[in-house]
Protein backbone atom coordinates (compact mmCIF):
# COMPACT_ATOMS: atom_id res chain seq x y z
CA UNK A 1 0.00 0.00 0.00
CA UNK A 2 1.69 3.24 -1.12
CA UNK A 3 0.47 6.67 0.55
CA UNK A 4 1.66 10.13 -0.54
CA UNK A 5 2.81 12.28 2.44
CA UNK A 6 2.73 16.09 3.22
CA UNK A 7 6.28 16.34 2.31
CA UNK A 8 5.41 15.56 -1.23
CA UNK A 9 7.09 12.05 -1.01
CA UNK A 10 5.52 8.05 -0.70
CA UNK A 11 5.62 5.59 1.98
CA UNK A 12 5.23 2.00 1.48
CA UNK A 13 3.24 0.30 4.62
CA UNK A 14 2.70 -3.10 4.89
CA UNK A 15 -1.02 -4.37 3.93
CA UNK A 16 -1.31 -5.76 7.38
CA UNK A 17 -1.73 -4.12 10.45
CA UNK A 18 0.62 -5.13 13.42
CA UNK A 19 -1.84 -6.45 16.08
CA UNK A 20 0.35 -5.12 18.54
CA UNK A 21 0.62 -1.79 17.66
CA UNK A 22 -2.37 -1.71 15.66
CA UNK A 23 -0.12 0.23 12.56
CA UNK A 24 0.99 -0.87 9.62
CA UNK A 25 4.58 -1.52 9.30
CA UNK A 26 6.91 1.44 7.30
CA UNK A 27 8.32 -0.63 4.61
CA UNK A 28 10.52 2.28 2.81
CA UNK A 29 10.21 5.87 2.06
CA UNK A 30 10.83 7.36 -1.41
CA UNK A 31 11.08 10.28 -3.60
CA UNK A 32 8.84 9.76 -6.31
CA UNK A 33 5.80 6.85 -6.56
CA UNK A 34 7.48 4.79 -9.72
CA UNK A 35 10.00 4.25 -7.21
CA UNK A 36 7.50 3.35 -3.85
CA UNK A 37 5.91 0.93 -7.06
CA UNK A 38 9.21 -0.59 -7.98
CA UNK A 39 10.06 -1.55 -4.38
CA UNK A 40 6.72 -2.97 -3.79
CA UNK A 41 7.10 -5.20 -6.01
CA UNK A 42 10.94 -6.42 -4.98
CA UNK A 43 9.08 -7.17 -1.63
CA UNK A 44 6.29 -8.93 -3.19
CA UNK A 45 8.99 -11.19 -5.05
CA UNK A 46 10.55 -11.87 -1.99
CA UNK A 47 7.57 -12.50 0.84
CA UNK A 48 7.33 -15.57 -2.47
CA UNK A 49 10.79 -16.37 -3.42
CA UNK A 50 12.36 -16.30 -0.43
CA UNK A 51 16.11 -15.38 -0.34
CA UNK A 52 17.42 -18.70 0.59
CA UNK A 53 15.35 -21.00 -1.45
Amino acid sequence: MIRKLASGGYRLYSLKKNPKTGKRRNLGTFATREAALKHEREVQFFKRQGKGH
